[in-house]
């Protein structure tokens, strides 16, 4: 087992929210380390939807996620956090320093408070049952997220499925490469805008729509993927020639350790006081997507000011008889690296 690391907080998860609670810490002068079971920050906006645009942060009409994360990440540089990826917190226990953390790489982390940021908990895809998959997982043949649109140029890309994501990426990728649709039903679960840009593209011969049909199987090598099969209900298959099949059926969650830390969950969600975000373990403090309280929002802007919320409650905690005197940034500024 390695050497304890000391800090003030723990963080679990580096996606947006955790990162901007390095941000609030840090005014308050607090350290923090953040522990993410990804190999890079960023959390589900930097794995899933870099390249996608986010309309709602303020102050950004519109924003990549990859560069929404960037951004983040400079904003916490000068608080010099300590990042602990590619592994999950296994285990926490109380103490009388506060908390005791173990990582799934023998990692531990002694901190006075905590703060969970791990969005929907751990997460994966929801992979379609066709026979051969891993193979052309493996090539890249078939996939479950986009990370750089270039790669795309000049393929034959099959996308499945019938919600944002899938829609989105569609028209996304119309202009570089050969696409096609596949969906069970005429409906598309999109919001209304995008799904009419869609049918509007393929009115126009810009995206083929393979209506109703589903997944059936893969053509290829085992690796190097040639074709896509499709099938309707009625056993009515059509070969589609692809390159490429990026399937969007959605993400899988699982609380995973967190289930078993004591806390008070409301159907795999963290319910917290909405003034300060504790839980029902007084220094446990959860953020973001994962926390529930009446009135919340699923928005990341609101996971934001969960954050600052958080921190200034975790400091009498780190700093017990120190008064807080609340400062603007406008007026405190932020420490030089």
């Amino acid at each position: 087992m390695s050497e304890i690391i000391q800090t003030d907080v723990a963080i679990i998860g580096a996606g947006p929210c955790g990162l901007f609670a390095v941000f609030e810490c840090g005014m308050l002068k607090m350290k923090s380390v953040v522990i993410d079971t990804l190999e890079e920050i960023g959390g589900q906006c930097g794995a899933l939807y870099p390249e996608k645009p986010i309309y709602d942060i303020p102050a950004h009409p519109q924003i990549a996620g990859a560069a929404l994360i960037e951004q983040l990440a400079k904003q916490a540089e000068p608080f010099a956090p300590q990042f602990l990826l590619n592994q999950r917190v296994e285990k926490l226990a109380p103490n009388e320093a506060g908390f005791l953390l173990e990582t799934s790489a023998g990692r531990q982390v002694q901190a006075k408070a905590v703060i969970i940021a791990a969005g929907a908990g751990a997460f994966g895809p929801n992979r379609p049952p066709l026979e051969g998959l891993p193979g052309y997982e493996a090539s890249g043949g078939v996939r479950y997220m986009v990370t750089k649109r270039e790669e795309f140029r000049g393929k034959r890309v099959v996308i499945a499925g019938g919600g944002d994501s899938a829609v989105d990426w569609a028209l996304s990728l119309k202009d570089i490469a050969k696409v096609t649709v596949v969906h069970r039903r005429p409906k598309f679960r999109a919001s209304p805008e995008t799904a009419a840009q869609l049918e509007a593209a393929a009115q126009r011969g810009e995206i083929e729509v393979a209506i109703p049909y589903q997944l059936h199987g893969l053509s290829g090598d085992g690796g190097k993927l040639d074709a896509v099969i499709l099938a309707t209900l009625k056993g009515e298959e059509k070969r589609v020639e692809a390159d490429h099949l990026l399937a969007f059926f959605g993400l899988s969650m699982e609380l995973g350790p967190i289930a078993e830390w004591g806390l008070g969950l409301d159907h795999s969600h963290i319910k917290v006081d909405p003034a300060t975000c504790m839980t029902n373990i007084p220094g446990i403090h959860a953020i973001g997507d994962m926390a529930t309280y009446p009135g919340k929002l699923k928005l990341i802007l609101q996971g934001f000011s969960e954050a600052a919320m958080a921190a200034h409650a975790i400091h009498p905690r780190v700093f017990p008889g120190e008064a807080l005197h609340f400062e603007y940034s406008t007026s405190k500024g932020v420490p030089a690296e």
